[in-house]
Protein backbone atom coordinates (compact mmCIF):
# COMPACT_ATOMS: atom_id res chain seq x y z
CA UNK A 1 0.00 0.00 0.00
CA UNK A 2 2.86 2.35 0.81
CA UNK A 3 4.40 1.70 -2.62
CA UNK A 4 1.14 2.66 -4.34
CA UNK A 5 0.96 5.94 -2.44
CA UNK A 6 4.56 6.77 -3.37
CA UNK A 7 3.91 5.85 -7.00
CA UNK A 8 0.84 8.12 -7.08
CA UNK A 9 2.87 11.03 -5.71
CA UNK A 10 5.65 10.45 -8.20
CA UNK A 11 3.24 10.20 -11.12
CA UNK A 12 1.55 13.44 -10.11
CA UNK A 13 4.89 15.17 -9.72
CA UNK A 14 6.00 13.91 -13.11
CA UNK A 15 3.00 15.49 -14.82
CA UNK A 16 0.87 12.38 -15.15
CA UNK A 17 -2.10 13.87 -13.34
CA UNK A 18 -5.20 13.75 -15.47
CA UNK A 19 -5.85 16.86 -17.50
CA UNK A 20 -9.26 18.40 -17.88
CA UNK A 21 -11.26 17.07 -20.80
CA UNK A 22 -12.34 19.42 -23.54
CA UNK A 23 -16.00 19.96 -24.30
CA UNK A 24 -15.64 17.83 -27.41
CA UNK A 25 -14.06 14.99 -25.44
CA UNK A 26 -16.82 15.04 -22.81
CA UNK A 27 -19.45 15.16 -25.56
CA UNK A 28 -17.92 12.22 -27.45
CA UNK A 29 -17.51 10.11 -24.32
CA UNK A 30 -20.71 10.92 -22.44
CA UNK A 31 -23.20 12.96 -24.46
CA UNK A 32 -23.10 11.73 -28.05
CA UNK A 33 -25.04 8.54 -27.32
CA UNK A 34 -28.20 10.61 -26.96
CA UNK A 35 -27.40 14.01 -28.45
CA UNK A 36 -26.09 12.71 -31.79
CA UNK A 37 -29.39 11.01 -32.61
CA UNK A 38 -31.88 12.96 -30.51
CA UNK A 39 -32.85 10.01 -28.29
CA UNK A 40 -35.90 10.82 -26.14
CA UNK A 41 -35.97 14.43 -27.30
CA UNK A 42 -32.34 15.28 -26.61
CA UNK A 43 -31.42 18.28 -28.77
CA UNK A 44 -28.97 17.15 -31.44
CA UNK A 45 -25.42 18.44 -31.51
CA UNK A 46 -25.25 21.62 -33.55
CA UNK A 47 -29.03 21.79 -34.21
CA UNK A 48 -29.44 25.54 -33.78
CA UNK A 49 -33.24 25.43 -33.96
CA UNK A 50 -33.48 22.79 -31.22
CA UNK A 51 -30.97 24.58 -29.02
CA UNK A 52 -32.36 28.13 -29.47
CA UNK A 53 -35.12 27.94 -26.82
CA UNK A 54 -32.76 26.22 -24.42
CA UNK A 55 -30.03 28.81 -24.92
CA UNK A 56 -32.58 31.56 -24.24
CA UNK A 57 -32.97 30.13 -20.73
CA UNK A 58 -29.37 31.07 -20.05
CA UNK A 59 -26.14 29.28 -19.32
CA UNK A 60 -26.94 28.85 -15.61
CA UNK A 61 -30.16 26.93 -16.36
CA UNK A 62 -28.45 24.71 -18.93
CA UNK A 63 -25.68 23.97 -16.46
CA UNK A 64 -28.17 23.07 -13.71
CA UNK A 65 -29.99 20.73 -16.10
CA UNK A 66 -26.72 19.05 -17.05
CA UNK A 67 -25.50 18.81 -13.47
CA UNK A 68 -28.74 17.69 -11.82
CA UNK A 69 -30.45 15.95 -14.71
CA UNK A 70 -33.50 17.06 -16.65
CA UNK A 71 -36.49 15.01 -17.79
CA UNK A 72 -34.94 11.75 -19.07
CA UNK A 73 -31.33 13.01 -18.98
CA UNK A 74 -29.46 11.65 -15.97
CA UNK A 75 -27.53 13.90 -13.64
CA UNK A 76 -24.12 14.79 -15.03
CA UNK A 77 -25.23 13.28 -18.35
CA UNK A 78 -23.48 10.02 -17.31
CA UNK A 79 -20.18 11.82 -16.63
CA UNK A 80 -20.02 11.44 -12.87
CA UNK A 81 -16.33 12.32 -12.83
CA UNK A 82 -16.71 15.56 -14.81
CA UNK A 83 -15.89 18.85 -13.19
CA UNK A 84 -18.21 21.83 -13.45
CA UNK A 85 -15.83 23.35 -16.00
CA UNK A 86 -15.91 20.19 -18.12
CA UNK A 87 -19.72 20.11 -18.04
CA UNK A 88 -19.87 23.76 -19.09
CA UNK A 89 -17.43 23.07 -21.92
CA UNK A 90 -19.55 20.13 -23.09
CA UNK A 91 -22.69 22.29 -23.07
CA UNK A 92 -20.88 24.94 -25.10
CA UNK A 93 -19.61 22.37 -27.59
CA UNK A 94 -22.94 20.54 -27.92
CA UNK A 95 -25.17 23.59 -28.28
CA UNK A 96 -23.15 25.40 -30.95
Amino acid sequence: MKKLAILAVLMGAAGFASAAMTGEQVYNMHCAACHSSGVMGAPKHGDKAAWAPRLKQGAAVLFQHAKNGYKTMPAMGTCSECTDAELKAAIQYNSH
